[in-house]
């Protein structure tokens, strides 16, 4: 509880600071976008398709996988989940069961999406895919029938890897589709705490209940990817995603994502109005960067021959392992 206390009121003391001293744009690692899922357009990106390491928001994609196979019957809630070898080797964060042990797949979804559970991902990876080394495969091709031409994944978890990268664009573009093919599950995503066998679990992201609105999806954190976090909030009717990748401090990322947020729907409610505006006035970053391939043209593609992200020069170029900033190789949170 004390935590969750200090938390509030970091998020509070950050939030207070003027727009302009929260921006994280100068830092080298950073990369954000805002994107409306309902058209894919971008109201806001700062280095949207330079490579980073996503760490957790992996998960996503992890979990996407799990949705589809409960969405082909091939899998269900209450199917179980064994730990494996491999799975109980995992470094944190994770649950803590031995090799052997099994836990139902809902509960390992609800784990997975709170906790962030590393073992517990590779366990599902595991029993979705036979091994993880499978399950990757099936990841990397649902990344390329998604459209995220910059993406390329290494493990089920967000452990660091040279060769475990996205862009915060492919991610507004995962987070997209999980609303517009999973939005039954979207849920999993909203819970707080998870309480389990007695251990009550906080969720990660600190906007979940503080921020009006925010009703997911997922944090990340090792030392070569910094602070990271896809979020999504509904306000109006409307709803828009974040991503930012790259922040030094948890405290200055969720400060970030809030302000994205607010300056964003800010955006929507001034255009009802006539007037224009953009994110990075409202933050007071000058003038935007310039815009980018927007997703609507994925978004409208899904379900039939998934579009190409971005022009062929740069998808041919995504496709050479790229040199992302601090990549060094660390335990995740």
């Amino acid at each position: 509880m004390l935590k969750k206390i200090v938390g509030s009121l970091l998020l509070a003391l950050a939030t207070a600071l003027p727009a302009h001293a929260q921006g994280l744009w100068e830092q080298p690692r950073y990369a954000a976008i805002v994107v409306d899922p309902s058209n894919g357009e971008v109201l806001y990106e700062r280095r949207a398709d330079l490579a980073r390491h996503p760490a957790s928001i992996t998960k996503v994609m992890t979990l996407f996988l799990a949705f589809d196979a409960l969405q082909h019957g091939t899998l269900r809630l209450a199917d179980m989940v064994t730990i494996t070898h491999d799975a109980a080797r995992q470094p944190p964060s994770k649950l803590g069961l031995k090799a052997g042990q099994a836990l139902p797949v809902e509960d390992a979804i609800r784990i997975i999406a709170c906790k962030s559970a590393n073992d517990v991902a590779v366990a599902l990876a595991d029993r979705l895919g036979g091994s993880e080394s499978a399950f990757v495969a099936m990841m990397n091709a649902k990344a390329a029938k998604l459209g995220m031409a910059h993406t390329h994944f290494a493990n089920a978890s967000g452990l660091p890897n040279v060769n475990h990268y996205t862009t915060a664009r492919d991610l507004a573009t995962l987070s997209a589709a999980l609303f517009a093919q999973h939005a039954d599950r979207y849920a999993f995503f909203s819970q707080q705490e998870f309480a389990w066998r007695g251990r009550v679990m906080p969720n990660h992201n600190h906007l979940l209940g503080r921020v009006p609105g925010v009703d997911g999806i997922k944090t990340g954190y090792t030392a070569s990817s910094g602070y990271t976090l896809a979020a999504s909030a509904m306000r109006d009717g409307r709803r828009l995603i974040a991503i930012v990748l790259g922040s030094p401090t948890g405290a200055l990322r969720d400060a970030n994502v809030s302000n994205l947020l607010e300056a964003g729907f800010g955006v929507l409610r001034e255009r009802v109005l006539g007037r224009r505006t953009t994110i990075a006035a409202a933050l007071g970053e000058g003038t935007e960067t310039a815009p980018g391939d927007p997703i609507g043209s994925l978004i409208a593609g899904w379900g039939r021959a998934p579009a190409a992200a971005f022009p062929p020069a740069a998808a041919a170029a995504a496709r050479a392992r790229p040199s992302i900033p601090g990549a060094a190789t660390a335990q995740a949170d």
